[in-house]
């Protein structure tokens, strides 16, 4: 039995944050809305309350019962599940005299488990507008800081009442140095985790559920190349073999040679995959387009055309594989209300009415970088794995205009000297994401004694965590010098390169 944490989510913006802490410890967790009822169950293990936008003297401010959960369960409370613990009890918790977000330091005033491995004075990251100016009876102040009076604290228990803490700051960011200290000390030290969520064991046990599941039915899955798809293609076919059909479509606009690279893969892993060359028929499609959003739709709708139509070849189909993973089914749910709406899967983008066909999900309690594991457990080539992202429409949204096979060849050759280059200079694991736009603009060049008339194409290439926000990568400029060459000596109908030098906000990664 996996033993996990609950954490209840009031709709603060580092849920996630928290999420990813605990798994990093070895410990399996699910975030559920706060609203949401859950049964009491012997494999949960403690239960973290959120932080929130909202205030709890608020009117209609989101509430739980603390009680009836800390009943059963060790607690703890971060910055809005602080002050709603505070307030639930008895506590008083008020407009603070000025805002406190941002660094601050903690001085612990009593020694607690939970704080062991943290140092007096320790950094930590504050975000709040309220403060707790006086604790419920039968509470304890465990820290505080210059600013505040109570910046952590905990319930005063005896013979086996179960611990509940509170904590006004976030130690799940990245600002509080010593946060996942305090972390961990809640998940094994108070709560007595035994740290068994590893990618082995999640391997081992998603196995044997898919074969209790999916028994000898057949699933059809799209696969894209991508470290999503292919890692779910992988544990479906551990579980069930050849049952699983996965369909892999060119689209005429990957990146180059990646066609021919990513079957031979799927080759190596033993997945029965079928290749679908369909590049003429999306290339007809876009013929003549040239607005972004209409060469998304038009790649979208082909590509579900031709799996409606593989699919029809194929008997007895009841299943549909997805590499949904877990951010996907998180941002579905809707903290602020019971509604619950769910985001329709990206994999395929929307399927024909006519396919009634059961999902399979094996990753979707999985975070992006927990997949990666997982993956090299299950021996997929670190390279798929650790690829840059790669939009879903593919190289039509950095080919600007109108797309055709002459400009995606032009486009593939020079993407694949830059991304060759940055991996030879070693640079490509400190990008976010690189790759290169070919524009619609011509310019006049020099090639020996002839004058030219060319494309020009823009080298991208950024910094970031999520892509949320992202900042142009510092590439140097003796590295710039050589892509620049390498490009227009090796790439006929380019003789121009630049390079984008704009952040995200307010540009964009892509340029369409």
């Amino acid at each position: 039995m996996t033993q996990k944490v609950l954490i209840l989510d009031f709709g603060s913006q580092y849920t996630q944050l928290i999420a990813r802490a605990v798994r990093e410890a070895n410990v399996y967790c699910e975030i559920i809305p706060y609203h949401k009822d859950f049964e009491y169950t012997a494999d949960i293990k403690g239960v973290i309350l959120s932080g929130s936008p909202f205030s709890v003297n608020d009117a209609n401010n989101p509430v739980v019962d603390i009680a009836k959960i800390n009943a059963t369960y060790p607690v703890l409370g971060v910055c809005y599940g602080a002050q709603l613990t505070a307030k639930t009890f008895g506590g008083r918790v008020e407009k603070s005299d000025k805002r406190e977000y941002g660094r601050a330091h903690i001085n612990i005033q009593q020694d607690d488990l939970i704080f062991t491995g943290v140092d007096n004075g320790s950094q930590v990251w504050m975000s709040h507008s309220d403060s707790i100016k006086t604790l419920p009876e039968g509470y304890t102040i465990l820290a505080t800081t210059n600013s505040i009076p109570v910046a952590a604290f905990k319930k005063d228990t005896t013979g086996t009442d179960n611990p509940l803490y509170g904590l006004q700051f976030h130690p799940e960011v990245y600002h509080s140095t010593q946060g996942k200290n305090l972390i961990n000390n809640f998940l094994y030290k108070v709560c007595g985790c035994e740290g068994n969520w590893t990618p082995a064991n999640f391997v081992t046990e998603t196995v044997e559920q898919l074969k209790k599941t999916i028994g000898d039915r057949k699933v059809i899955m799209a696969i894209s190349g991508g470290v999503d798809s292919t890692v779910a293609a992988t544990l479906i076919s551990r579980a069930i073999g050849k049952n699983l059909f996965g369909i892999f479509v060119d689209n005429g606009v990957l990146r180059k040679d990646e066609y021919q690279q990513v079957l031979e893969v799927y080759k190596q892993l033993d997945l029965n995959v079928k290749g679908v060359d369909a590049k003429d028929r999306f290339y007809s499609k876009l013929a003549g387009q040239t607005d972004p959003e209409v060469k998304r739709k038009a790649i979208g709708n082909t590509f579900i055309e031709v799996f409606d139509d593989e699919s029809k070849l194929l008997e007895g189909i009841e299943m549909l594989g997805q590499g949904t993973i877990y951010p996907d089914v998180i941002e579905s749910v809707s903290v602020h209300g019971p509604s619950v709406t769910i985001k329709s899967h990206h994999n395929v983008g929307g399927l024909p009415d006519s396919m009634k066909l059961e999902l399979v999900e094996p990753l979707r309690f999985l975070f992006k970088d927990e997949v990666r594991k997982v993956g090299l457990e299950l021996g997929i080539p670190y390279d798929l794995l650790y690829r840059h992202p790669f939009p879903g429409p593919g190289l039509a949204i950095r080919i600007l205009g109108e797309v055709n096979a002459e400009k995606v060849n032009m486009l593939q050759q020079a993407d694949a000297i830059y991304t060759q280059a940055l991996k030879d200079w070693k640079l490509y694991d400190s990008v976010w994401q690189a790759g290169t736009i070919l524009l619609p603009v011509k310019s006049v060049g020099v090639m020996g004694d002839e004058r030219t008339y060319e494309f020009t194409v823009a080298l991208r290439a950024v910094t970031s965590v999520d892509g949320m926000t992202a900042d142009w990568a510092h590439l140097p400029y003796d590295f710039l010098a050589h892509v620049s060459n390498e490009i227009i000596n090796n790439v006929k109908g380019i003789n121009r390169v630049v390079y984008d030098i704009s952040s995200k906000p307010p540009a964009t990664i892509e340029w369409e």
